[in-house]
């Protein structure tokens, strides 16, 4: 029944990804992290691992955005300056 549902799957249209095109992407997604990514090819990460840091990262990167951006509008706030008008406007573009 199992091997009925996959080729019915399969056969419908929809790709499904090879483990070799996962390992791939895993060890591009290991590249971009940057505790990751100075590792030697002989140190084996586990994707799990990878995944993990992927995410801890994503999360990383969203709060440092939101800390930049409140606190750039802080300064903008207590700014009059024309590098300050300046910035307001490239902003509001």
């Amino acid at each position: 029944m199992s091997g009925r549902r996959s080729r019915s799957r399969q056969s419908s249209g929809t790709s499904r990804i090879s483990e070799d095109q996962i390992n791939d992407l895993i060890i591009k997604l290991q590249q971009l992290l940057p505790e990751l990514r100075d590792s030697r090819r002989s140190d084996k990460v586990s994707a799990a691992r990878v995944l993990q840091d992927t995410c801890n990262y994503i999360r990383n990167l969203h709060r440092e955005v939101d800390d930049l951006s409140e606190r750039l509008s802080e300064l903008l706030a207590n700014s009059d300056t024309a590098q300050a008008a300046l910035i307001r406007s490239l902003l509001t573009q």
